[in-house]
Protein backbone atom coordinates (compact mmCIF):
# COMPACT_ATOMS: atom_id res chain seq x y z
CA UNK A 1 0.00 0.00 0.00
CA UNK A 2 1.03 3.60 -0.45
CA UNK A 3 2.05 5.49 2.69
CA UNK A 4 -0.79 6.74 4.83
CA UNK A 5 -4.34 5.52 5.08
CA UNK A 6 -5.48 3.96 1.80
CA UNK A 7 -9.11 3.45 0.76
CA UNK A 8 -9.98 0.32 -1.24
CA UNK A 9 -13.21 0.35 -3.20
CA UNK A 10 -15.14 -2.10 -5.37
CA UNK A 11 -13.21 -0.85 -8.41
CA UNK A 12 -9.75 -1.22 -6.84
CA UNK A 13 -7.67 -3.79 -8.78
CA UNK A 14 -6.98 -7.00 -6.89
CA UNK A 15 -3.24 -6.43 -7.24
CA UNK A 16 -3.54 -3.24 -5.17
CA UNK A 17 -5.20 -5.01 -2.23
CA UNK A 18 -2.75 -6.11 0.49
CA UNK A 19 -2.63 -9.88 0.83
CA UNK A 20 -3.48 -11.51 4.14
CA UNK A 21 -4.80 -8.46 5.95
CA UNK A 22 -6.67 -8.62 9.24
CA UNK A 23 -9.96 -6.73 9.02
CA UNK A 24 -12.18 -5.01 11.55
CA UNK A 25 -15.67 -5.27 10.09
CA UNK A 26 -18.68 -3.06 10.77
CA UNK A 27 -20.68 0.01 9.78
CA UNK A 28 -18.68 2.14 12.26
CA UNK A 29 -21.08 5.09 12.44
CA UNK A 30 -19.39 7.37 14.94
CA UNK A 31 -16.41 5.03 15.52
CA UNK A 32 -17.44 4.81 19.19
CA UNK A 33 -15.90 2.80 22.04
CA UNK A 34 -17.62 -0.41 20.93
CA UNK A 35 -16.18 0.02 17.43
CA UNK A 36 -12.79 0.86 18.89
CA UNK A 37 -12.76 -2.42 20.81
CA UNK A 38 -13.21 -4.25 17.49
CA UNK A 39 -10.46 -2.14 15.89
CA UNK A 40 -8.12 -2.81 18.83
CA UNK A 41 -8.70 -6.57 18.45
CA UNK A 42 -7.86 -6.38 14.74
CA UNK A 43 -4.73 -4.32 15.42
CA UNK A 44 -3.55 -6.80 18.07
CA UNK A 45 -4.13 -9.75 15.74
CA UNK A 46 -2.35 -7.96 12.89
CA UNK A 47 0.69 -7.13 15.05
CA UNK A 48 0.90 -10.71 16.30
CA UNK A 49 0.96 -12.11 12.77
CA UNK A 50 2.76 -9.15 11.18
CA UNK A 51 -0.12 -8.36 8.86
CA UNK A 52 -1.70 -5.07 7.80
CA UNK A 53 -4.92 -4.09 9.58
CA UNK A 54 -7.86 -2.70 7.61
CA UNK A 55 -11.46 -1.76 8.28
CA UNK A 56 -14.26 -3.22 6.17
CA UNK A 57 -17.26 -0.92 6.06
CA UNK A 58 -20.25 -0.10 3.86
CA UNK A 59 -21.48 3.02 2.06
CA UNK A 60 -24.12 4.22 1.97
CA UNK A 61 -25.18 3.05 5.41
CA UNK A 62 -27.45 -0.01 4.94
CA UNK A 63 -30.25 1.77 6.82
CA UNK A 64 -30.33 4.43 4.10
CA UNK A 65 -30.54 1.76 1.38
CA UNK A 66 -33.42 -0.10 3.03
CA UNK A 67 -35.30 3.05 4.17
CA UNK A 68 -34.37 5.81 1.68
CA UNK A 69 -37.31 8.02 2.65
CA UNK A 70 -36.66 7.88 6.38
CA UNK A 71 -34.43 10.67 7.74
CA UNK A 72 -31.12 9.21 8.90
CA UNK A 73 -29.06 11.12 11.46
CA UNK A 74 -25.54 9.87 10.80
CA UNK A 75 -22.95 10.53 13.46
CA UNK A 76 -20.23 10.55 10.80
CA UNK A 77 -20.46 10.87 7.06
CA UNK A 78 -18.12 8.73 4.97
CA UNK A 79 -15.18 11.14 5.06
CA UNK A 80 -15.42 11.73 8.83
CA UNK A 81 -15.65 7.99 9.44
CA UNK A 82 -12.56 7.30 7.36
CA UNK A 83 -10.58 10.02 9.15
CA UNK A 84 -11.50 8.52 12.52
CA UNK A 85 -10.56 5.03 11.33
CA UNK A 86 -7.22 6.40 10.13
CA UNK A 87 -6.71 8.08 13.49
CA UNK A 88 -7.36 4.75 15.23
CA UNK A 89 -4.18 3.28 13.72
CA UNK A 90 -5.51 1.21 10.81
CA UNK A 91 -3.59 1.17 7.55
CA UNK A 92 -6.65 1.50 5.35
CA UNK A 93 -10.31 0.78 4.80
CA UNK A 94 -12.28 -1.34 2.36
CA UNK A 95 -15.41 0.64 1.49
CA UNK A 96 -17.98 -1.71 -0.03
CA UNK A 97 -20.85 -0.16 -1.95
CA UNK A 98 -24.12 -1.17 -0.32
CA UNK A 99 -26.58 -1.50 -3.19
CA UNK A 100 -29.17 -3.99 -4.46
CA UNK A 101 -26.48 -6.51 -5.40
CA UNK A 102 -24.79 -6.29 -2.00
CA UNK A 103 -28.12 -6.52 -0.18
CA UNK A 104 -28.96 -9.68 -2.11
CA UNK A 105 -25.61 -11.41 -1.49
CA UNK A 106 -25.91 -14.38 0.85
CA UNK A 107 -23.78 -14.51 3.97
CA UNK A 108 -21.86 -17.51 2.62
CA UNK A 109 -21.13 -15.78 -0.69
CA UNK A 110 -20.00 -12.66 1.13
CA UNK A 111 -17.56 -14.69 3.21
CA UNK A 112 -16.17 -16.73 0.33
CA UNK A 113 -16.21 -14.22 -2.54
CA UNK A 114 -15.64 -10.89 -0.81
CA UNK A 115 -13.58 -11.74 2.26
CA UNK A 116 -11.62 -14.82 1.16
CA UNK A 117 -11.26 -14.68 -2.61
CA UNK A 118 -11.05 -10.92 -3.20
CA UNK A 119 -9.63 -9.53 0.04
CA UNK A 120 -7.77 -12.73 1.01
CA UNK A 121 -8.12 -11.90 4.70
CA UNK A 122 -6.21 -13.81 7.34
CA UNK A 123 -8.27 -12.64 10.30
CA UNK A 124 -11.53 -10.90 11.16
CA UNK A 125 -12.62 -8.91 14.21
CA UNK A 126 -16.32 -8.09 14.67
CA UNK A 127 -18.69 -6.94 17.35
CA UNK A 128 -21.08 -9.36 19.04
CA UNK A 129 -24.10 -7.85 17.25
CA UNK A 130 -22.74 -7.51 13.71
CA UNK A 131 -24.88 -9.17 11.04
CA UNK A 132 -24.37 -9.36 7.30
CA UNK A 133 -25.63 -11.00 4.11
CA UNK A 134 -29.09 -11.33 2.65
CA UNK A 135 -31.70 -11.22 5.39
CA UNK A 136 -28.92 -10.45 7.91
CA UNK A 137 -28.45 -14.16 8.49
CA UNK A 138 -24.68 -13.79 8.69
CA UNK A 139 -23.51 -13.57 12.30
CA UNK A 140 -20.37 -13.68 14.43
CA UNK A 141 -21.13 -17.31 15.27
CA UNK A 142 -21.21 -18.18 11.56
CA UNK A 143 -17.77 -16.61 11.12
CA UNK A 144 -16.44 -18.53 14.14
CA UNK A 145 -17.84 -21.80 12.80
CA UNK A 146 -16.36 -21.22 9.33
CA UNK A 147 -12.95 -20.04 10.56
CA UNK A 148 -11.20 -23.43 10.97
CA UNK A 149 -12.18 -24.62 7.50
CA UNK A 150 -11.17 -21.32 5.92
CA UNK A 151 -7.90 -21.11 7.82
CA UNK A 152 -8.59 -17.70 9.33
CA UNK A 153 -8.80 -16.33 12.86
CA UNK A 154 -11.98 -14.68 14.15
CA UNK A 155 -12.28 -12.45 17.21
CA UNK A 156 -15.74 -11.49 18.49
CA UNK A 157 -15.85 -8.53 20.85
CA UNK A 158 -18.56 -8.30 23.55
CA UNK A 159 -20.65 -5.19 24.11
CA UNK A 160 -18.99 -2.21 25.77
CA UNK A 161 -20.64 -0.37 28.66
CA UNK A 162 -20.00 3.15 29.92
CA UNK A 163 -21.32 3.88 33.39
CA UNK A 164 -23.42 0.70 33.18
CA UNK A 165 -25.03 1.78 29.88
CA UNK A 166 -24.42 -0.13 26.62
CA UNK A 167 -22.56 1.90 24.03
CA UNK A 168 -24.26 2.13 20.63
CA UNK A 169 -24.63 4.58 17.76
CA UNK A 170 -28.34 4.93 18.51
CA UNK A 171 -27.63 5.78 22.17
CA UNK A 172 -25.18 8.47 21.05
CA UNK A 173 -27.72 9.93 18.63
CA UNK A 174 -30.23 10.10 21.45
CA UNK A 175 -27.72 11.83 23.72
CA UNK A 176 -26.94 14.45 21.07
CA UNK A 177 -30.64 15.00 20.43
CA UNK A 178 -31.01 15.82 24.13
CA UNK A 179 -27.92 18.03 24.26
CA UNK A 180 -26.10 15.53 26.48
CA UNK A 181 -22.69 16.30 25.00
CA UNK A 182 -20.62 14.87 27.85
CA UNK A 183 -22.54 11.59 27.72
CA UNK A 184 -22.08 11.35 23.95
CA UNK A 185 -18.37 12.09 24.33
CA UNK A 186 -17.97 9.32 26.90
CA UNK A 187 -19.50 6.75 24.54
CA UNK A 188 -17.52 8.03 21.56
CA UNK A 189 -14.22 8.11 23.42
CA UNK A 190 -13.84 11.76 22.43
CA UNK A 191 -15.95 14.70 21.30
CA UNK A 192 -18.46 14.43 18.48
CA UNK A 193 -17.52 16.63 15.54
CA UNK A 194 -18.85 17.93 12.25
CA UNK A 195 -17.07 19.25 9.17
CA UNK A 196 -18.28 21.96 6.85
CA UNK A 197 -17.36 24.92 4.67
CA UNK A 198 -17.78 28.43 6.04
CA UNK A 199 -20.50 30.23 4.08
CA UNK A 200 -21.78 33.80 3.98
CA UNK A 201 -24.60 34.60 6.40
CA UNK A 202 -26.68 37.65 7.21
CA UNK A 203 -23.76 39.37 9.04
CA UNK A 204 -25.96 39.92 12.11
CA UNK A 205 -23.27 38.57 14.43
CA UNK A 206 -20.83 41.21 13.24
CA UNK A 207 -23.34 43.96 14.02
CA UNK A 208 -23.77 42.51 17.52
CA UNK A 209 -20.03 42.35 18.15
CA UNK A 210 -19.94 38.58 17.64
CA UNK A 211 -18.85 37.83 14.05
CA UNK A 212 -19.52 34.18 13.26
CA UNK A 213 -18.31 31.49 10.90
CA UNK A 214 -21.45 29.89 9.53
CA UNK A 215 -21.72 26.23 8.46
CA UNK A 216 -24.75 24.44 7.03
CA UNK A 217 -25.01 20.96 8.54
CA UNK A 218 -26.72 17.94 6.99
CA UNK A 219 -30.47 18.42 6.91
CA UNK A 220 -30.93 15.26 8.99
CA UNK A 221 -28.59 16.38 11.76
CA UNK A 222 -30.40 15.55 15.00
CA UNK A 223 -28.30 17.68 17.37
CA UNK A 224 -30.41 19.61 19.87
CA UNK A 225 -30.82 23.27 19.00
CA UNK A 226 -28.91 25.39 21.47
CA UNK A 227 -25.62 27.00 22.45
CA UNK A 228 -22.41 24.96 22.73
CA UNK A 229 -18.79 25.27 23.79
CA UNK A 230 -16.78 24.16 20.75
CA UNK A 231 -13.22 23.62 19.60
CA UNK A 232 -12.44 24.35 15.96
CA UNK A 233 -9.61 23.44 13.57
CA UNK A 234 -8.94 23.76 9.87
CA UNK A 235 -10.04 20.45 8.37
CA UNK A 236 -7.14 18.22 7.35
CA UNK A 237 -4.90 21.29 7.34
CA UNK A 238 -1.14 21.06 7.56
CA UNK A 239 -1.12 23.31 10.63
CA UNK A 240 -2.45 22.14 13.97
CA UNK A 241 -3.93 25.48 15.02
CA UNK A 242 -7.09 25.10 17.05
CA UNK A 243 -9.43 27.75 18.36
CA UNK A 244 -11.90 27.71 21.20
CA UNK A 245 -15.32 29.19 20.65
CA UNK A 246 -19.01 29.30 21.37
CA UNK A 247 -21.54 28.17 18.77
CA UNK A 248 -25.25 28.37 18.17
CA UNK A 249 -27.05 25.62 16.30
CA UNK A 250 -30.64 26.37 15.46
CA UNK A 251 -33.15 28.57 13.66
CA UNK A 252 -32.38 32.02 15.17
CA UNK A 253 -35.86 32.64 16.66
CA UNK A 254 -34.97 36.21 17.62
CA UNK A 255 -34.53 37.09 13.93
CA UNK A 256 -35.96 34.85 11.20
CA UNK A 257 -36.65 31.33 12.55
CA UNK A 258 -35.08 30.03 9.34
CA UNK A 259 -33.35 26.81 8.34
CA UNK A 260 -30.98 25.34 10.97
CA UNK A 261 -27.50 26.83 10.84
CA UNK A 262 -24.33 26.36 12.87
CA UNK A 263 -22.91 29.79 13.79
CA UNK A 264 -19.49 29.79 15.48
CA UNK A 265 -17.83 32.68 17.29
CA UNK A 266 -14.10 32.01 17.69
CA UNK A 267 -12.39 33.45 20.75
CA UNK A 268 -9.34 35.63 20.14
CA UNK A 269 -9.52 35.26 16.35
CA UNK A 270 -9.58 37.94 13.69
CA UNK A 271 -9.54 36.79 10.10
CA UNK A 272 -11.50 35.76 7.01
CA UNK A 273 -12.65 32.13 6.98
CA UNK A 274 -15.09 32.20 4.05
CA UNK A 275 -14.61 29.09 1.92
CA UNK A 276 -12.51 27.40 4.61
CA UNK A 277 -13.46 23.86 5.65
CA UNK A 278 -13.51 23.51 9.42
CA UNK A 279 -13.77 20.67 11.91
CA UNK A 280 -16.00 21.65 14.82
CA UNK A 281 -15.87 19.53 17.98
CA UNK A 282 -18.69 19.89 20.51
CA UNK A 283 -17.29 20.00 24.05
CA UNK A 284 -20.24 21.10 26.20
CA UNK A 285 -23.89 22.20 26.11
CA UNK A 286 -24.45 25.73 27.43
CA UNK A 287 -28.19 26.33 27.10
CA UNK A 288 -31.22 25.81 24.90
CA UNK A 289 -32.07 28.14 22.01
CA UNK A 290 -34.11 31.15 23.16
CA UNK A 291 -35.94 34.12 21.65
CA UNK A 292 -34.97 37.56 22.95
CA UNK A 293 -37.04 40.76 22.98
CA UNK A 294 -34.16 43.04 22.10
CA UNK A 295 -30.64 43.08 20.70
CA UNK A 296 -29.36 44.32 24.05
CA UNK A 297 -30.81 41.34 25.87
CA UNK A 298 -29.31 38.99 23.28
CA UNK A 299 -25.86 40.61 23.59
CA UNK A 300 -25.96 40.32 27.38
CA UNK A 301 -26.80 36.62 27.08
CA UNK A 302 -24.08 36.08 24.48
CA UNK A 303 -21.56 37.62 26.88
CA UNK A 304 -22.64 35.14 29.55
CA UNK A 305 -22.61 32.25 27.06
CA UNK A 306 -19.03 33.10 26.05
CA UNK A 307 -17.89 33.20 29.68
CA UNK A 308 -19.48 29.83 30.37
CA UNK A 309 -18.01 28.32 27.19
CA UNK A 310 -14.52 29.51 28.16
CA UNK A 311 -14.87 27.80 31.53
CA UNK A 312 -16.06 24.54 29.94
CA UNK A 313 -13.20 24.57 27.44
CA UNK A 314 -10.60 25.43 30.07
CA UNK A 315 -11.61 22.23 31.87
CA UNK A 316 -11.06 20.18 28.67
CA UNK A 317 -7.77 21.51 27.27
CA UNK A 318 -6.85 18.47 25.16
CA UNK A 319 -10.32 17.48 24.00
CA UNK A 320 -10.44 17.05 20.22
CA UNK A 321 -11.06 14.03 17.95
CA UNK A 322 -8.02 12.02 16.91
CA UNK A 323 -8.20 12.24 13.14
CA UNK A 324 -5.93 10.72 10.53
CA UNK A 325 -5.15 11.79 6.98
CA UNK A 326 -6.95 9.86 4.26
CA UNK A 327 -5.39 9.49 0.82
CA UNK A 328 -7.53 10.89 -2.00
CA UNK A 329 -9.97 8.33 -3.37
Amino acid sequence: MTPGFTVIRDTTPAAAIPRGAVVAMGNFDGVHLGHRAVIAAALQMARLHRRPALAVTFEPHPRLFFSPNTPQFRLTDERAKLRLLAGAGLQGAVVMTFDKTRAGTTAQDFIHHDLIQRLRVSGIAVGYDFHFGKGRVGSPSLLVNEAPRLGIEVDVQPHVDVEERPVSSSAIRMALAEGQIEEASLMLGGPWFVTGEVIHGEKRGRDLGYPTANIRLDKNCGLRHGIYAVRVARSEGKDQLRFDGVASFGRRPTFDNGAPLLEIFLFDFDGDLYGTVLDVAFIGFIREELKFDSAEALIAQMNEDSSRARRVLAAAPESFPKLGVVNST
